[in-house]
């Protein structure tokens, strides 16, 4: 059994991915795609059929951007959950270190109103026993001894009163810092997890490339009606040397790039003037210019005036320097592929393709 040629879409995605990736990582939502198509002419079905077709024809690479953008963003939103685990922890630390720094320098006061009381009775005594009748030196001696020391550990308390003031100062401090932190943590979960959620979003509301090639086949038949009326060459743009509608010049040219890698060559004529298309109808031998179906012409040329190439949405399709027939390689890769780029065969003419297969 032949195995059937990768995807020519899948393969392109792959050459996109690279550079999707880089800016949608590196960045925040929205993704940024490759290079947007050329702007569409009016009527406003134009750009709605090229949107979808551009769409369509980067959803594989936008969709691998936004499933690397999102692991990435979950990454970050393990992150932010670990950093907010943290910062709650040290806050609990913060704030345990604040009562035992409060405790410390209640327990600080303490010692020191009671050194304050210890050499307050020191100095009661010692004006006790200096007034006693007789006079004791050596009761003296003790009261003033008892004195100093009292004084010495008031002084002792104080600077332990001033060192836990300080221990508890710098303990607030830290609780300050660390409810701080958790704040900023907090902060950055939220924003780590509004990506995460926006991401998932934007891979559920990309759709896949099918649906969105279906959206723009469903759209072709008003396309067509809707430019007819008012197109100019204006509406034109040139893909590698052909000329087509600006609304379809992305996919087309995305089909060429495509095919070509694929080892397919892909070229043709598209727009031609209304007065080529008069000219055309007597070259290949149609019975008369203006009734004879395209069928009664030697080589089938619709009446002027109903051709797609008159309004660029039509390529008569050639490879290698010659018109393709349905044995030419390049038409057996439209057949399996041409759809998928907004173009559909005229099955009476094997290199005629357009966005109605008419």
């Amino acid at each position: 059994m032949t195995k059937r040629p990768e995807h020519p879409k899948r393969a392109r995605a792959r050459r996109l991915t690279a550079a999707v990736i880089v800016a949608a990582v590196g960045g925040t939502l929205p993704i940024v795609s490759p290079a947007a198509p050329a702007a569409a002419a009016v009527p406003a079905v134009a750009n709605n059929w090229s949107t979808l077709m551009y769409k369509s024809l980067t959803a594989d690479a936008q969709l691998a951007a936004l499933r690397k953008a999102l692991t990435g963003r979950k990454g970050a939103f393990t992150a932010a959950v670990a950093q907010v685990t943290a910062a709650k922890a040290a806050g609990t630390r913060a704030a345990a270190e604040v009562v035992a720094a409060g405790d410390g320098e209640t327990a600080a006061r303490a010692g020191l109103a009671a050194a304050v009381r210890s050499a307050t009775d020191a100095k009661k005594n010692l004006a006790k026993v200096s007034k006693a009748k007789p006079r004791r030196a050596a009761a003296v001696t003790k009261a003033t001894t008892a004195v100093n020391a009292a004084v010495k550990s008031v002084n002792t308390r104080k600077a332990q009163v001033t060192v836990a003031e300080g221990v508890l100062k710098q303990a607030r401090t830290e609780a300050s810092s660390a409810a701080t932190a958790v704040e900023s943590a907090l902060g950055g979960w939220k924003a780590a997890s509004g990506a995460v959620a926006e991401t998932e979003q934007a891979i559920r509301a990309l759709g896949s490339a099918e649906s969105l090639a279906a959206g723009a086949a469903a759209l072709s038949k008003d396309l067509v009606a809707q430019v007819r009326p008012a197109f100019t060459t204006a509406d034109t743009a040139e893909v590698y040397g052909v000329t087509v509608h600006k609304s379809v010049a992305y996919a087309f040219r995305r089909m060429i790039d495509d095919a070509k890698a694929d080892g397919i060559e892909i070229s043709g004529g598209g727009f031609r003037t209304k007065q080529r298309q008069i000219e055309l109808r007597t070259i290949n031998g149609c019975p008369d210019v203006w009734t004879a179906p395209s069928s009664s012409c030697r080589v089938p040329t619709a009446i002027p005036g109903r051709s797609l190439h008159e309004i660029g949405l039509a390529v008569d399709v050639s490879s290698g320097g010659r018109t393709i027939n349905a044995k030419s390689p390049a038409f057996a890769w439209l057949k399996l592929h041409a759809k998928d780029y907004g173009f559909v065969n005229l099955p009476a003419e094997a290199w005629h393709w357009s966005v109605t297969g008419n």
